[in-house]
């Protein structure tokens, strides 16, 4: 790939919102570099291409930076416009996506309270918050126009929700593990 068209992904191994991004570019079979950013010492390159949040992710293609993990996917999905495709083309189809897309952020941001909340009786309440998300999300996918397409799954023709899901659920699951919680 010439260096025009060289992407450049800038993020850090244990977040969310920087496996997102990685997903989706792998998905698309997209080659890219990686830099690990370190959040306690931020690179110029970090600062320069996020001066406004100065945080990952940050897409960079063809020089030019993109910043915030779902405008990020939204854009390789755009530029890259080929097959396996992240949103869907109807209209319907992709508010209802984008619904649980957010609904997922919702749950992310539930399960951040369950790591940070001090005492017993708030952290039993922000997991029966995150225990309640993740029951609505369940039912929701399963009524919703996505039922069939989940309950078909093969691993293939993954979509911004499927990644928005193994992103989330996923690093709930490592840090369930790791925390003991």
């Amino acid at each position: 790939m010439g260096e025009e068209n060289k992407v450049i992904g800038h993020g850090t191994w244990s977040s969310t919102y920087s496996k997102r991004v990685e997903l989706a570019l792998k998905i698309k079979g997209i080659p890219f570099d990686y830099v690990e950013e370190n959040l306690s010492n931020k690179s110029d390159l970090l600062l320069k291409h996020n001066p406004v949040y100065k945080k990952i992710p940050v897409l960079v293609h063809q020089g030019k930076p993109i910043a915030e993990s779902l405008v990020i996917l939204e854009y390789i999905d755009e530029t890259w416009n080929y097959e396996p495709r992240l949103l869907p083309d109807d209209p319907y189809k992709s508010a209802t996506l984008h619904f649980w897309v957010g609904y997922v952020q919702q749950v992310l941001e539930s399960m951040g309270k369950l790591f940070n909340s001090d005492g017993e009786a708030s952290q039993k309440m922000a997991f029966e918050n995150v225990c309640e998300k993740l029951r609505v999300l369940e039912e929701g996918i399963k009524s919703s126009s996505f039922a069939e397409k989940k309950l078909n799954f093969h691993g293939q023709n993954l979509d911004l929700l499927d990644i928005m899901m193994v992103a989330t659920l996923g690093a709930f699951r490592a840090q369930e593990e790791f925390l003991g919680v």
